[in-house]
Parts: structure tokens; C-alpha cells; sequence
């Protein structure tokens, strides 16, 4: 969870996970049903409002699409953000943060303070077991076929997650399925005090590509991996079970030039006030406009 906002933050762009049913699906290879989602990933902002216009909709052809209003977001932009109030949810999502992200992610946050009515820490539910179960489940419940027949057209650790969903039982995936129900129920609470939530997009910096190639210890089992690929998806995973909208913007480097991203999230529906605070971030600041020096 996080195919969007995880690739977004680490090559300094902007990635927009919208609302889970906004966008369709249809013609996209499925993970997970009940988790995925389709979204931009485009220079600033302002471009992401204008992607998100010309694909947002209700699809009667797609199962998992959802009839949800769909807003001017272009107009969104011109919002002020005086009004609104800004959460930041600490547990969990800043846990074991490298430091130059975190004082990248601090500075974000000074700003946005200034841009904002209020500004406080709140919590979000977190259930890790719910997503492995219905990602495996959901995967092999598409995949199967294909897995069966051409085993070697999958990367290993891929194949290895897809074929553990063969040992999901009926009354396992039932009790995920609801288990992600009230969860999504319960993600809503908090916005009833606060209007946006903001994180680090991931809490370690771009790992090179050796490092993030031998992640995987054993690629038979999926679940057995470092760190290192675990922690580039541990903040972006949680919002696909939120279904919430949520958008991954640039601000900051690190010292060896490697991008910093900052996740903002919004309400279910809550498009608007998502794109609203992050262009004016952008307006405010010009890291999505700087480039590291590439040697």
C-alpha cells in the first residue's frame, strides 16, 4: 500500500491517493479489491487537481467504484487555509523517523502551522494483520490462474505473497474483511477536531537499489523481510486501509540530495481540503520546484 505516495516522495514529486472508489480501477491488475487505489503522480499540486478532475467519477462498470461527490478541485486550490485545522498523528507513523527526515518534516510543519488555524497531536487506529490477510487473499483469488501457469512471469517475493493467500481460510478473510470495516469506520473520528492530518510520507530516505534488492531474505515467504522494505511502506500503508484521501508532497533533501516527502490526509471525500493545504504549502515554499544535483 502506498504505489503512489512511496514513489512520489522518494523522486521529489507530488502523488495523490484519492478517496478508495473515486477513481476507477477498471483496466488496472488488481492487488486487492478492497485496497486498491489509482491516482496522479505529477509535478505540483496544481497539476494533481487537474489529473484528479479529468479522472474522478463514479464507473458502473467497476465494482469497487463508489458514487461520490466529485468537487471543483480546481477551485479548491483558491481555498483559504486560515480556517483550518491541522493533526498530527506522532504514534506509530514518526516511530523510529530518520533524523534528517524528521527535521526535513519539522520544518513542514512550521510552516504549516503558520498556514493553519490550530495545529494538534491525535491518533489514528493502526491494524497491520487486517491488510496482510486481505491482500493475500484478494491476490490469489485473482492471480491463481496465472500463477499456475506461468509461475516465472512474477518476480520471486511477488510470487511468494501471492501464493500464501492460498493458506487464507473462508472465516479468516471474513473476520479481515470486517475487521477493515470498523477500521474505516474509525479512522473517521478523529477529523471530527481536526480538518487535515499530516505525517512523513516514509520515515527512511530512498534506499539504493542493492540495499532495497536484497530486502527480501527469503522471497518464499513474503512476510519475512528487513527493515528496509518494511519501513518504505509502513506510513503509506495504513491510509489504503483508511480509504482516505491522501496526498504525498515534496519538502525537503537530505544531505546526500535524496527527496523528503510530507503526507497530508483528509476526510473521506475530502479532496479539497487535502489539495487546498498542499498548494498552499507549495505557494509558500519551492521545494517541489528544486532538483538535486544528479552526478
Amino acid at each position: 500500500g502506498g504505489s503512489i505516495r512511496q514513489p512520489a516522495a522518494y523522486c521529489g514529486i507530488v502523488g495523490l491517493k484519492p478517496t478508495y472508489g473515486l477513481v476507477s480501477t477498471r483496466g488496472v491488475t488488481p492487488l486487492a479489491w478492497s485496497l486498491d487505489h489509482a491516482g496522479p503522480m505529477t509535478r505540483s499540486v496544481a497539476d494533481a487537481a487537474i489529473m484528479l478532475q479529468a479522472i474522478a467519477g463514479y464507473d458502473p462498470e467497476e465494482i469497487t467504484s463508489q458514487q461520490i461527490a466529485v468537487s471543483n478541485y480546481l477551485s479548491a486550490l483558491r481555498g483559504k487555509t486560515a480556517q483550518l485545522r491541522l493533526g498530527i498523528s506522532r504514534d506509530f507513523f514518526f516511530e523510529s523517523v530518520d533524523p534528517e527526515i524528521q527535521a526535513g518534516v519539522n520544518e513542514a510543519l512550521s510552516i504549516l502551522r503558520k498556514l493553519t488555524a490550530s495545529t494538534k497531536d491525535v491518533a489514528l487506529p493502526v491494524n497491520k494483520i487486517t491488510d496482510r490477510t486481505v491482500i493475500a487473499a484478494e491476490a490469489y483469488a485473482y492471480h491463481a490462474e496465472f500463477v499456475a501457469k506461468s509461475p516465472g512471469q512474477y518476480q520471486p517475493p511477488t510470487l511468494g505473497q501471492i501464493r500464501s493467500g492460498a493458506d487464507i481460510s473462508t472465516v479468516d478473510y471474513i473476520i479481515a474483511q470486517r475487521e477493515l470495516t470498523q477500521l474505516r469506520r474509525a479512522v473517521r473520528q478523529p477529523f471530527e477536531t481536526v480538518d487535515a492530518i499530516v505525517t512523513p510520507t516514509t520515515p527512511i530516505a530512498p534506499p539504493t537499489i542493492a540495499a532495497f534488492d536484497s530486502a527480501y531474505r527469503d522471497p518464499a515467504v513474503p512476510n519475512n523481510i528487513s527493515d528496509i522494505r518494511r519501513l518504505t511502506l509502513r506510513n503509506t500503508s495504513p491510509f489504503n486501509r483508511y480509504g482516505l484521501p491522501t496526498i504525498s508532497i515534496p519538502c525537503g533533501f537530505t544531505r546526500n540530495g535524496l527527496p523528503i516527502g510530507l503526507q497530508i490526509t483528509g476526510p473521506h471525500g475530502g479532496e479539497g481540503v487535502i489539495l487546498q493545504l498542499a498548494h498552499a504549502y507549495q505557494q509558500a515554499t519551492d521545494w517541489h520546484k528544486k532538483r538535486a544535483p544528479v552526478s
